[in-house]
């Protein structure tokens, strides 16, 4: 889950948040649940909304959801699915860190960090969190803050097998949404009212794959991923399913 600004002209030009829900379903399948307009900046309380409305259209059990850390969301979650694992977005993460350091250290940063989310437990990731808090804490005080505060929501997928990590650290799946969607806004500039924003965003979507060539790739890369998802979460995969 996730959301992205666009800018559209309701007296005077703002930005608005069009949030954005991309699902894997029981069977592979990658699907857009929907497409929403918020009136503000993004908030745990408009996506309490939005998951809300969600289970009511039928989805009942949502094994893991992958959000960008937005303060609060956890919370909006377990009041909607209680059994969810909230896990924190990998590649957000690193992106947020790069805001704080200067462009000269990213690739130090990043070589860094990684074998903090490579590593084998959770415990072992601490470790070398600490190694990298020993290097770059000092320079870099803002980096350590906001992964100690993501922590809780980034350590649960270090439980799962290599399947499971793969797919949520490699794949990013919203994030290549988001670009086809950011190309499509760009080129308009701003728009003339929130309809014409969902109608532009929607048609980007409609774009993203009009053969189904890459609908068919996406569930074959996702196979691994499901019997792995299924043990995890004892059957509640295979539940879904019959």
């Amino acid at each position: 889950m996730d959301c992205i600004n666009v800018k559209v002209r309701d007296g005077k030009v703002a930005n608005r948040p069009i949030y954005v829900a991309l699902a894997v379903t029981a069977e592979g399948h990658r699907d857009i649940l929907g497409l929403w307009a918020g009136d503000g900046a993004e908030g745990a309380k408009f996506w309490l909304h939005v998951l809300t409305e969600i289970k009511n259209r039928g989805v009942e059990d949502v094994l893991m959801l992958v959000c960008d850390g937005l303060k609060g969301l956890p919370d909006s979650v377990e009041a909607v699915w209680p059994k969810t694992v909230v896990q924190t977005c990998v590649v957000h993460l690193l992106r947020n860190s790069f805001r704080y350091a200067g462009r000269q250290d990213w690739d130090k940063i990043a070589k860094a960090l990684r074998p903090v989310y490579q590593a084998p437990t959770e415990e072992a990731a601490l470790e070398r969190f600490v190694e990298f808090t020993d290097t770059w804490g000092k320079k870099y005080p803002a980096i350590v803050r906001l992964w100690e505060s993501a922590w809780a929501e980034f350590v649960p997928f270090l439980a799962f097998d290599t399947e499971i990590r793969t797919v949520i650290c490699s794949t990013n799946a919203i994030e290549s949404v988001n670009a086809r969607i950011r190309r499509a806004v760009k080129a308009r500039g701003h728009f003339p009212n929130e309809q014409a924003t969902l109608k532009c965003v929607y048609m980007a979507i409609m774009s993203l794959d009009p053969t189904g060539t890459g609908r068919k790739r996406w569930t074959m890369r996702w196979k691994a991923a499901l019997n792995a998802f299924d043990i995890a979460f004892d059957g509640r995969l295979s539940a879904a399913r019959n």
